[in-house]
């Protein structure tokens, strides 16, 4: 299946747009340029312009409810089939990620100066080691590029010390593995306690510390952790967390 021809050139096909999907939901939308550098490697694979590809993310932006709420509209010129690859995995992450690894690596294999752009999988690597590490690589970028690489509660901007943190756990929920919307990103620090549940996101967005830390005589805690303490969280560009996830973790993970 392929969209219409249109004045900028050969419509595109459905395993096309599945790739540049994937590519629209690791990078920050600010940076979806014909000069990225993951726009140039994506363009390669396709045998397009890193302009072309540029206006195609710049079209899934017309779909992304976040980028309306701050008035951003995407680019116009959408096709019904963009508007279908958006509706299919926004409601399949999990799909998204394994079919577009596969659509990538069948398509560099027919491009020898493109090899480089992919990871070779090991003899030894076993299939569902492989999914498990293209869930992680896919949710981290997704989660990493919607916060433009924060902590949404201190505001840390060192990647190196940043966690795309699950709301609902990895393991309690296959279909949420990476799904953005279940994603927040923390220091380190914070990843831990939101992990063993000492502190949780409320609906309303706002950081909720358990009395433990809040009654806590360490001085390091009332100094660095408790002042965050009913305070909102630094809100991504796009994927915005669910509210049902959070709820879920105040229910099933928080310790009051």
């Amino acid at each position: 299946m392929a969209e219409q021809s249109s004045k900028y050139g050969q419509a595109w096909t459905r395993e096309e747009l599945i790739l540049a999907f994937d590519l629209y939901c690791r990078i920050p939308f600010k940076q979806t340029k014909a000069s990225n550098r993951s726009v140039q490697e994506l363009a390669q694979i396709l045998g397009r312009t890193p302009a072309a590809v540029a206006r195609k993310l710049g079209n899934f932006g017309a779909f992304d409810p976040e980028l309306r709420k701050r008035g951003i509209s995407g680019l116009v010129h959408a096709s019904k089939l963009d508007k279908q690859i958006w509706n299919e995995f926004d409601e399949d992450w999990n799909g998204l990620v394994l079919e577009a690894h596969r659509l990538r690596r069948k398509r560099i294999r027919d491009i020898p100066e493109a090899v480089q752009l992919v990871r070779p999988e090991g003899p030894s690597e076993r299939s569902a080691e492989v999914k498990i590490r293209i869930h992680q690589a896919f949710f981290r970028e997704a989660v990493m590029s919607s916060y433009n690489a924060t902590c949404c509660i201190t505001g840390l901007e060192v990647p190196e010390c940043l966690v795309a943190s699950h709301i609902i756990p990895w393991s309690c929920d296959e279909r949420k593995r990476t799904d953005p919307t279940n994603g927040l990103c923390l220091s380190a620090t914070f990843d831990r306690l939101f992990d063993r549940g000492l502190l949780s996101i409320t609906e309303e967005m706002t950081v909720k510390i358990s009395k433990r830390l809040l009654d806590s005589m360490s001085g390091a805690v009332q100094s660095l952790i408790v002042p965050f303490h009913g305070r909102e969280i630094i809100l991504p560009n796009r994927f915005f967390p669910s509210p049902e996830n959070l709820q879920w973790h105040m229910g099933n993970v928080f310790q009051a």
